[in-house]
């Protein structure tokens, strides 16, 4: 499968989730709903894991779904022990920021100061560049040679020759592109600046001070009490996921935790227990595509949102934080999948006293064939993506450029839903009543897309 440590790519009709305005109750009287959101997905085996939502130092809701371990029947508990992934990233990122306090380096340095064996092409590249994804390195996890590799343990060193040669993709700092060479360079510098090995410098100065005691860095080798066996979807249920060497993923995606660690870290780092302001403002500074440091950094519904994904060989997770209202969301799962996302963003929906509607619960209506008739047509969502609509019979059909067909029904005669995916499609036309253009509702986000 690939270790999937950079940002699940989310295709216009993967992922995400859709959220409607409505009844503001309190946190409180959600809680009931948010268990019932989460349910909906366990009971249709698509998650398996931890969920927590915390408002400040109040926990909403912290639970355990499904089975740590479908062959003995353990099952998931808030104390459970997940791989991380790519949320590794923002722990390699704050330690780079810790070092620039200590006075060991500067964030702006270039990459050879450290590593004077550094190829010619890396002359511009700064630990900057590596920490936003825009030094250009190609990420080694897309290289075809990867997937062959990955059951064989490896070093800091080995790792940085795969990529060290490979031309840049572009100029340092021009574009951006998720690249987990550029965080697995980060840690080969971290211990070549620390003199101490990348797990444990982050064992010693952060999950330490911060009382993580149920994080570390992930082995095939040690016996880890409490921690989940990964799981993948199969043909016919679930599977033990595939085999990866855990010195691979190393800063880019090698940590483990529980979602209690995960909101002590989100405490520690927002609560000013690790950082100074002035670097924590750095690392969530957002430079290109709304990716800060380590961490995604964006409005949603015009809420600001701080967060991060991660998928590795048998495990998908999510740490969001909305730092205005100090709201933690965690949901980590040892099923891959694109479901933590999607839960995250309805947990956090419901704690901003929204309606999320499943779509299990959504009202199909039918409506008249020549008001369908009216939506056929191409509308773009966005350069060379364009979303096209037909009418087969009495059903419309919906493609987006390189994807499947997606039939969507009616919810009412202008609001339209898929039931393979979590979002809505509404219409809209102008003063004479032509049909103008569609609005994607999607994870959090609405998408206009103008009628050809």
């Amino acid at each position: 499968m690939g270790m999937m440590i950079g940002r699940m790519a989310v295709a216009v009709w993967l992922g995400g989730s859709c959220l409607v305005l409505g009844s503001s109750g309190s946190a409180q009287d959600d809680v009931s709903r948010m268990e019932q959101v989460v349910q909906s997905y366990v009971s249709s085996k698509q998650f398996m894991g931890s969920v927590l939502v915390a408002r400040d130092q109040t926990i909403v809701l912290d639970k355990g779904y499904g089975f740590a371990n479908l062959e003995w029947n353990v099952p998931n508990s808030p104390t459970t022990k997940f791989r991380l992934g790519s949320i590794t990233k923002q722990f390699t990122s704050a330690s780079i920021f810790l070092l620039e306090e200590r006075g060991k380096l500067k964030v702006d340095d270039p990459v050879k100061k450290y590593m004077p064996d550094a190829p010619a092409a890396w002359d511009k590249v700064t630990l900057f560049h590596l920490l936003t994804h825009t030094s250009g390195i190609p990420s080694f996890t897309g290289f075809p040679d990867y997937a062959p590799t990955e059951a064989i343990p490896t070093t800091p060193e080995k790792l940085v020759a795969r990529f060290r040669d490979k031309p840049l993709e572009f100029q340092p700092g021009e574009k951006w592109n998720y690249s987990n060479s550029g965080y697995v360079l980060l840690g080969y510098l971290i211990e070549k600046i620390s003199g101490q090995p990348y797990a444990n410098f982050v064992q010693e100065n952060i999950f330490v001070p911060l009382g993580m005691k149920d994080s570390g860095y992930d082995s095939n080798s040690a016996l880890i009490l409490r921690r989940a066996s990964g799981y993948s979807p199969g043909a016919s249920g679930q599977v033990n996921a595939g085999y990866i060497d855990m010195s691979i993923p190393l800063s880019a995606g090698g940590l483990y935790s529980t979602a209690e660690d995960l909101l002590r870290w989100e405490q520690g780092l927002f609560g000013g227990k690790l950082l100074s302001s002035a670097s924590l403002q750095k690392m969530i500074t957002p430079f290109k595509n709304d990716y800060a440091c380590g961490l995604t950094v964006h409005t949603v519904k015009g809420i600001k949102l701080v967060e991060h994904g991660g998928g590795i060989e048998g495990f998908n997770t999510q740490l969001s934080y909305y730092p205005d209202e100090k709201l933690t969301v965690v949901v980590l799962a040892n099923l891959n999948g694109s479901s933590p996302g999607e839960i995250a963003l309805k947990m956090a929906a419901l704690a901003h006293g929204e309606k999320v509607v499943l779509t299990e619960e959504r009202k199909e209506i039918v409506v008249p064939a020549k008001i369908l008739a009216e939506y056929v047509g191409s509308y773009e969502l966005g350069p060379g993506f364009v979303f096209v609509v037909t009418l087969e019979g009495d059903q419309l059909i919906t493609q987006i450029t390189g994807q499947p067909k997606v039939p969507i029904f009616a919810e009412s005669e202008t609001m339209f839903f898929p039931k393979i995916v979590d979002a809505e499609i509404e219409f809209f036309r102008n003063e004479k009543g032509q049909v103008t253009h569609l609005v994607l509702h999607q994870g959090g986000r609405d998408t206009k897309a103008l009628r050809k």
